[in-house]
């Protein structure tokens, strides 16, 4: 009972102060949903995460206007390749990023919607503390809204407006902090490293922001 009051006036206390932006842990392994509101795309992925390295890894199935697809991308924005991976016909075709790493955070300019807990705070371990932000994407005109759990900054859900589908939310589950499999961060051998920074003369450089932010 005295862990009980304890463990209550803990939480008690955590609600009462206000929340700050914050950034998630640099390495993250998951996985993550995607609807959008004109139900033209649905997407499931996992993901590897490296902000030390800068690198991303994504490997996605869905639907896209009844279509069914397949993505395997991992991204090098230090070199600034992206590399579509098709591991059964072994083939690596590179592309050109010409966005900045961005780390997996809360904007500083973020404004706090509220603060909530997921589940149940009858009693220790059966909710999640979690805070929901929400601001203006200055770019296209719309608004963003995420939320992220309180304690480690950990991704719950992230929606954007976009003018091609309405709104687009992202859900993340099975969280884990760190690197499950680090050679997924590494072109496979049949993406060859001396073409790193060929590519065709013709390819437009991919803005993996506007990609990930219509699949994220």
């Amino acid at each position: 009972m005295k862990v009980f009051l304890a463990l209550t006036a803990l939480l008690a206390t955590c609600l009462a102060q206000e929340p700050h932006p914050c950034r998630s842990p640099p390495l993250l392994t998951g996985e993550l949903s995607v609807s959008t509101q004109n139900e033209k795309l649905w997407m499931f992925a996992r993901y590897e995460y490296d902000a030390l390295g800068q690198r991303i890894r994504i490997m996605e199935f869905g639907t896209y206007e009844n279509k069914t697809f397949t993505f395997d991308a991992l991204l090098h924005f230090r070199k600034g390749i992206m590399y579509e991976i098709n591991r059964k016909n072994k083939t690596c075709k590179k592309s050109p990023l010409k966005t900045d790493f961005q780390p997996m955070s809360v904007p500083k300019d973020a404004s706090l919607l509220g603060q909530a807990i997921l589940g149940s705070s009858s009693a220790p371990g059966q909710g999640l503390l979690v805070n929901t932000w929400m601001g203006d994407l200055p770019k296209t005109g719309g608004k963003y809204l995420m939320t992220f759990t309180e304690f480690g900054c950990i991704p719950i859900s992230t929606a954007y407006q976009t003018g091609k589908f309405g709104w687009s939310v992202t859900s993340f589950f099975n969280n884990v902090i760190g690197i499950t499999d680090p050679g997924q961060l590494n072109p496979p051998s049949f993406c060859r490293p001396e073409e790193d920074t060929e590519f065709d003369p013709e390819e437009e450089p991919r803005d993996f922001l506007s990609l990930f932010r219509t699949a994220a």
